[in-house]
């Protein structure tokens, strides 16, 4: 009786255990460009699932190719290259952009791509797309995991949704 009760326990709780969870999306959207032929931009919020990960790419179908791209205030020293008087009429810093090939995603943590920070930016979004749509973006992890959500779509001098 003591080991069909020991046994009975034990396949309760492997059953109970839940198996790893995987990073999750949530408020996805993309900003469409002010001028035709400019980027557009695609913004989330990315959860950590019960390990850490990495976010190595993000597609678009609707658009020839996405960049994730990061914002950062730039000093005179990377500013080496402009002129003196310029540099003076700016103040001590700029913001500049770079390219960014992957993003650290600490387990159950969680890492904003957000208007001035980090985000994707989107060339060549074909010209059916409007606001009010929903388009796909597919995230692409080191692991060789997928993930794939639905980004409201909004226009140039809309709000962010909500």
């Amino acid at each position: 009786m003591r080991i069909t009760f020991g046994l009975a326990a034990a396949v309760l709780v492997a059953a109970c255990q839940q198996a790893p969870a995987d990073p999750t999306v949530d408020h996805a959207w993309v900003r469409l460009p002010a001028v035709a032929g400019n980027p557009g931009a695609a913004y989330f919020t990315l959860h950590g699932g019960s390990s850490a990960g990495t976010l190595v790419k993000v597609s678009a179908p609707f658009a020839v190719r996405a960049e994730m791209h990061e914002t950062m205030e730039m000093d005179h020293g990377a500013m080496a290259g402009m002129d003196h008087d310029a540099m003076a009429n700016m103040g001590a810093s700029m913001t500049g952009m770079q390219p960014v090939k992957d993003v650290a995603l600490p387990a159950r943590g969680e890492v904003k791509f957000a208007p001035a920070g980090r985000h994707v930016m989107l060339f060549d979004v074909a010209p059916t797309v409007k606001p009010g749509a929903k388009v796909p973006l597919t995230l692409d992890f080191a692991d060789g995991k997928k993930l794939t959500v639905s980004a409201m779509v909004v226009g140039a001098g809309d709000p962010e949704p909500n």
